[in-house]
């Protein structure tokens, strides 16, 4: 069985939801309870309206990998954190709290 690994997404600040890496099967991105029942939430971006139902996708949603670094900035994160370059995922979380615009994504530690 594959490791789960979960982080947390926030959109202006606010816990919006949850993105997983479900190994093999890919990604799952769930918006909280909390965010949905606010009237003021707006969807973290236009290819994931807030809704109740999961997005489920085989590879990083398009969305989160577009907030990574490019170019020579990225292979300067991944050759310093020890990232292969092409591991998305990794690199959203070792930098999710410096994210250009309104997200970050914050890996979120299994309690034991």
């Amino acid at each position: 069985m594959d490791q789960i690994i979960r982080a947390e997404v926030r959109f202006q600040g606010r816990r919006a939801g949850e993105l997983a890496k479900l190994g093999r099967e890919g990604f799952r991105f769930q918006y909280v309870t909390e965010y949905l029942a606010n009237p003021t939430s707006l969807p973290i971006a236009q290819n994931l309206p807030l809704r109740f139902e999961p997005y489920f996708s085989p590879v990083l949603f398009a969305f989160f990998t577009g907030l990574l670094a490019e170019g020579c900035l990225r292979k300067v994160q991944s050759e310093t954190q020890k990232i292969d370059e092409r591991d998305s995922f990794s690199l959203l979380l070792n930098n999710g709290e410096d994210l250009a615009g309104a997200v970050t994504v914050l890996p979120l530690r299994e309690s034991s």
